[in-house]
């Protein structure tokens, strides 16, 4: 089986987000959306909420599952059976921070390929960061949130 995992904090998953699992369902058998904890960053939404919302998204899709780890992701990435690394880029700095995380991931697992689809031109502005800032300011952010993704939190 061609299997990739598609890792992120997804803190919120966007609609750019679900355009690169769709788009890599086209190149992998199964894609395994892989929610980490980053202990470098605020959380917005709590891990586990990610995850149920992620998995009731993708409830009829059989070849997408979702997970949560608190390794490496090229640790995660092995213990799963996964030879491919799903990454999606929107910008050039998106590119440099890939490129040296892919760099890095290649030196630790030389068994998993990185694979960088770049972000469909209308979905480019729009990053976690920024729907967690408009919805921080009050502002309706289901525009910018797959159609189905349901969070169970106060502050949607």
């Amino acid at each position: 089986m061609n299997k990739a995992i598609f890792p992120g904090s997804f803190d919120p998953f966007t609609r750019g987000h679900a355009d690169i699992v769709r788009r890599g369902l086209q190149l992998f058998d199964h894609i395994l959306i892989a929610v980490g904890y980053n202990e470098g960053k605020k959380s917005w939404l709590p891990v586990e909420e990610r995850v149920r919302a992620l998995q009731e998204l993708y409830r009829d899709e059989p070849r997408v599952s979702v997970d949560c780890y608190n390794t490496l992701t090229t640790d995660f990435a092995r213990r799963q059976g996964v030879r491919f690394m799903l990454r999606g880029i929107r910008s050039n700095k998106d590119y440099e921070y890939e490129l040296q995380m892919a760099d890095v991931n290649r030196l630790l697992t030389p068994d998993i390929e990185t694979v960088i689809l770049f972000s469909a031109p209308e979905l480019t502005a729009i990053s976690s960061s920024t729907v967690r800032e408009l919805a921080h300011f009050g502002r309706d952010i289901r525009q910018w949130l797959p159609e189905g993704l349901n969070y169970k939190v106060e502050s949607l």
